[in-house]
Parts: structure tokens; sequence; C-alpha cells
């Protein structure tokens, strides 16, 4: 299909001699509306506009991925603190449920009981029957020392991680700061 519309059938008219143009009028031709992708029958030869572009035998199929170079050259501390301050906070949580279960799985083994009469006896004197280590490493006290722990890990590492972009603020400021390149995915 080329694309064009029908035209009537004219009847056959005697035809006048034909006139040169004159330059105020322009030559009539029939009205085509634009399409958007020409015709195989209409394509014109290379180099000219309507032709279409075929793409080479062993030419490359797959797209470049697109790259840029950046540079990191400030850290908002601010942000960097709330950052640093989630990521503790999660870090702390996991640790005080991984204590917890790892407790959990060494007493069900009898880990504690074993342990405690084999330090039971070694520090039992004459009359007194030793250190109770079966008490002393019970679960809530255990995870009272864990937490404790963990919100010191908390306080640190947010404080840290502020200075740490503090002094990556002063030091961009002398070499530039990180340079990152990044690519595009497909």
């Amino acid at each position: 299909m080329s694309g064009a519309q029908p035209q009537p059938k004219a009847q056959p008219q005697p035809q006048p001699q034909a006139k040169p143009p004159s330059p105020t009028q322009p030559e009539q031709q029939p009205h085509r509306p634009p399409q958007a992708y020409p015709s195989p029958q209409e394509e014109q030869g290379p180099g000219q506009p309507g032709t279409v572009r075929k793409p080479r035998t062993g030419a490359r199929t797959v797209p470049r991925t697109r790259k840029a170079r950046l540079r990191v050259a400030k850290a908002d501390p601010w942000s960097v603190m709330k950052v640093s301050f989630l990521l503790a906070v999660a870090l702390g949580l996991c640790t005080v449920v991984a204590v917890a279960v790892l407790w959990m799985v060494m007493d069900a083994m009898g880990v504690f009981s074993t342990l405690g009469g084999t330090v039971s006896e070694a520090t039992s004197a004459d009359g007194s029957s030793g250190f109770d280590l079966e008490t002393f490493l019970s679960l809530p006290r255990v995870l009272v020392f864990t937490s404790l722990i963990a919100l010191i890990n908390v306080v640190l590492a947010t404080a840290l991680a502020t200075l740490g972009s503090f002094i990556y603020n002063l030091s961009a400021g002398f070499v530039g700061g990180v340079e990152l390149t990044l690519a595009e995915d497909e």
C-alpha cells in the first residue's frame, strides 16, 4: 500500500496546449498528506530526504552503555548522622536478637550446665560450693549486657560517622573529593 488517496477517474477531455508556468503561479500538483513512514515505492536514493536507513551487516546491535564521571564534593553531616544512627540502631537490634538466639541454642545443648559444673568443681573449696556460672550467665543478665553494648555502639557509631563526614569535607576541599564512574542500566 502506498498510502496515496485514490483519485476519481476523470473523463478524457481535450487538452489545451501546455503553457509554461508563470513565475507568479506555482505548478499545481495533487495534494498528498504527510506520512510518518515512506512507502517502499517512494524511497529515493541515498542522501535524499525520505530514505530509510538500513543497518550494516556486522554492525553493533547492542546499545552502548552511557557512563558518567561524578565527584562527591561534600557529604552533608546532618544526613550522615541520621543514616548512621538508623544503621547503628538496626545493627544493635540484630546483635541483641542474635545473642538471644545463640544463648537459647547453647542452653538447649546443655553447654551452660556442663561448663557450670566444671567451673563449680574447679572453684569449690572445702566447705563452699564454688562459682555458679549458670546463674551468672542467665538470659536476662546476658540480654541486659548485650543491650548496653549495643547502646554504646549506637552512640559511638553515630558520632564517628558524623565526625568522619566533617573530616571528609575538609579533605575534599583540598583534593577535590572521591570520583565515581556511574553506568546506566539498560
